[in-house]
């Protein structure tokens, strides 16, 4: 099995400037920390794959940037004029914490296009499988807002130059990310060729998006997913959730090739959420993901990096998503496992979380 790695040094050098965890140094705001999503998330991935020998057998390569005509598909000129201007200024802030600076404009051009080329190669054949290590990341942004440290609309702009060169037609998105995909859900809301799935922290980020009851409009109707867990939901509510809402969801809806948006900020350890997950649920998300996939569309499988921020857990978890999508015999064990499995949910909890599953369940008729 060939598994695409595709990345690009300079999205390393992505900077939101001078930031302590989420605001701006000034005042009596003092220096330090930075920004929660930072390049060395991304780097230290790479870095132990290289130490483990994982990268060695992936077929890694770049990818060139989204050009002009793919950005217009998704986001209005006078956005990227705005965006494009002020990456020139030196860097600022455009929209709800997303911050960039110098060359912000061009680096988030690489990332989108990180996205494309590693979706165009999964569906030309070239690989199995695919994963991009985007960042800035892409899943808030709407077509004319940045939002939630990103910044262009990574996996929908793939999406719309995939359709517009005829290689698919259906696509299914998978967003796994612990913050609701707001922005991918706006771009398809009313269509029904892309259907739109978000496993998320209830009211986490953004705190007025991610309803279940939010299922599209007009064409799109029915084609919108949202699948808000509570705080606290472990490895048995995610798994319970992929099995009776996420992969049905995928049967019915019979996709061309899926996506997922792969973010790891729900992890045990994560900063910005309350979720108790390790790198036994992502891996059994992306084998999950993959039977589908095999059984759906040839196993054309495209993943996009996402969120996620804690620097010693996310490379673990990547590892882990990588390895199943490349079948590799190579191991990097969780360093958090004991720690994951000692904090699990109790039964108690567990019930009700699948009280909430079966509900959202028998709503859909799956």
């Amino acid at each position: 099995m060939t598994t695409g790695f595709f990345w690009d040094e300079r999205c390393f050098w992505h900077s939101g400037g001078n930031y302590a965890g989420l605001l701006q140094v000034g005042g009596l705001i003092q220096p330090g920390g930075g920004l929660p999503e930072n390049p060395e998330t991304k780097r230290r991935l790479v870095n132990l794959m290289r130490v483990t020998g994982l990268w060695d057998e992936l077929a890694t390569q770049h990818a060139a940037p989204a050009t002009d005509e793919d950005l217009l598909r998704i986001h209005p000129p006078d956005y990227l004029a705005a965006f494009k201007a002020r990456s020139a200024e030196g860097g600022g802030e455009l929209g709800l914490r997303t911050p960039f600076g110098p060359d912000g404009y061009d680096i988030a051009c690489v990332s989108a296009g990180l996205a494309k080329g590693a979706l165009f190669a999964t569906l030309k054949g070239d690989v199995q499988n695919a994963y991009a290590l985007s960042r800035p990341p892409g899943h808030h942004c709407l077509p004319d807002f940045p939002n939630g440290f990103c910044l262009l609309a990574n996996i929908a702009i793939a999406i719309e130059a995939a359709q517009t060169h005829k290689l698919t037609d259906r696509v299914a998105v998978i967003d796994w990310d612990v913050h609701h995909g707001n922005g991918t859900e706006a771009i398809f809301y009313d269509r029904d060729d892309v259907l739109t799935i978000s496993l998320h922290q209830e009211r986490n980020y953004p705190l007025d998006t991610g309803d279940f009851t939010d299922r599209g409009s007009d064409a799109g109707t029915g084609f919108n997913l949202n699948i808000p867990l509570p705080p606290g939901t472990g490895h048995a509510g995610y798994v319970e959730a992929f099995e009776r809402l996420v992969i049905p969801s995928l049967y019915a809806f019979q996709p061309d090739a899926i996506v997922v948006a792969c973010g790891f900020d729900a992890s045990l350890v994560d900063p910005l959420s309350r979720m108790i997950t390790g790198g036994e649920t992502f891996r059994a998300m992306t084998d999950m993901t993959m039977e589908a996939a095999q059984d759906l569309c040839d196993g054309r499988l495209t993943v996009v990096h996402e969120g996620g921020y804690s620097e010693v857990h996310v490379p673990f978890l990547g590892h882990a998503v990588l390895e199943s999508m490349s079948g590799s015999d190579i191991h990097a064990p969780d360093p958090f496992q004991q720690k994951f499995d000692g904090q699990q949910p109790n039964d108690r909890f567990n019930r009700y979380v699948s009280t909430l599953i079966a509900e959202m369940e028998e709503t859909l008729g799956l």
